[in-house]
C-alpha cells in the first residue's frame, strides 16, 4: 500500500491518467491525497472531477481556491473570468451530485506527522491552531448559510489574523491562508498580490515578506507539510519538511506526485 501526494490537476485529465498509469495506483490499496484546485482551465475538468468522486474510498482531498471558485459559482456568488472553463461542471446531469461531495471535503487534513493542505499554513498558526479554523470553514460550508459565505468569500481582507475576528470576515482570512497564500509576514499579514519567486515588495507593515514556509512556524520539526498552489516555485521549497506540489501541468510544464514513504517523485508532461 502506497499514499501518493498529487499536486494541482486543474482538470489535466490525460495527464493525470497517463500519471496514475505510471506510478501503477491501484485504488483497491494505495491511496491518493490531492492538495485540491482538482478543476479550472484544464481540458477535461468534468471527467478530473468524476474520476475523484467514482474514487473517493482511496482518496483525500482538500479545498483548494478554483474549487471553492467552482462552489461558489454554482451558488450564485462567483463571477467567472475569462480563463474560468468548468461550464463542462455546472451543465452536467451529476453536476449537484458531484458539487454536494467536494464541498463536503476539509481545507486541512492530517495523518501522523504528515499534513495536507493547498496553499499553506501560516506562521502565526500550529497545526491544531489550524485544525480548528479549518473546522470552522468547513462548518460553515455544511450550513444553511453557506451561500451567505459565497458571497462575501472573495476579498483581501482582513489581511492578517486575529483570534478576535469573528463572522464572515474570520472565515474569508481562515480561507484566504488555506487557499491563496504565498508571501507572508512573522505575524502572518498576506501579501496575496504577489504571484511569483519573490514578492513584489520586500515589506508589509513594516515586516518582511517571505514565502511562508521560510518563516518561524509554530509546527513541530517532524510535521510534514505537503501543498500545492504556487506553480512560480516548481516544487522546489528547498525543505524536506515543505513539500511543494504544484509544478504547473496547466501552464504547460508537469504533474507530479510524491510517495510519501520513499520521497520519491514521479512526473509527466501535458
Amino acid at each position: 500500500m502506497t499514499t501518493w501526494v498529487i499536486g494541482d490537476v486543474q482538470g489535466c485529465f490525460q495527464p493525470f491518467q497517463r500519471l496514475l498509469a505510471e506510478i501503477k495506483f491501484d485504488s483497491s490499496k494505495d491511496t491518493l491525497w490531492s492538495v485540491g484546485d482538482l478543476i479550472n482551465r484544464g481540458h477535461d475538468n468534468l471527467s478530473t472531477l468524476r474520476w475523484f468522486y467514482e474514487h473517493q474510498e482511496a482518496v483525500k482531498v482538500v479545498l483548494g481556491n478554483h474549487d471553492l471558485h467552482l462552489l461558489a459559482t454554482r451558488a450564485g456568488a462567483g463571477r467567472l473570468s475569462q480563463s474560468d472553463n468548468f461550464q463542462d461542471i455546472l451543465n452536467a446531469p451529476d453536476a449537484n451530485q458531484l458539487m454536494d461531495w467536494l464541498q463536503k471535503q476539509p481545507l486541512i487534513h492530517i495523518e501522523g506527522n504528515d499534513v495536507l493542505v493547498h496553499a499553506g499554513i501560516p506562521p502565526c498558526w500550529s497545526t491544531g491552531d489550524a485544525l480548528q479554523y479549518g473546522a470552522e470553514v468547513a462548518k460553515m460550508l455544511q450550513s444553511e448559510d453557506a451561500p451567505r459565505f459565497f458571497q462575501t468569500m472573495y476579498g483581501n481582507e482582513p489581511y492578517r489574523w486575529s483570534p478576535h475576528l469573528r463572522g464572515l470576515s474570520r472565515l474569508r482570512v481562515i480561507t484566504n491562508y488555506f487557499t491563496r497564500m504565498r508571501f507572508c509576514t512573522p505575524s502572518g499579514a498576506l501579501d496575496l498580490k504577489s504571484k511569483g519567486t519573490s514578492p513584489k515588495k520586500s515589506q508589509l507593515s513594516g515586516e518582511r515578506l517571505l514565502p511562508w514556509f521560510q518563516h518561524q512556524l509554530k509546527l513541530h520539526p517532524e510535521e510534514r507539510v505537503f501543498f500545492g498552489h504556487w506553480a512560480a516555485l516548481n516544487g522546489d521549497t528547498q525543505s524536506e519538511q515543505f513539500i511543494g506540489l504544484d509544478t504547473g501541468c496547466v501552464w504547460g510544464n508537469e504533474l507530479t506526485v510524491f510517495d510519501t514513504s520513499t520521497g520519491q517523485r514521479v512526473s509527466v508532461k501535458l
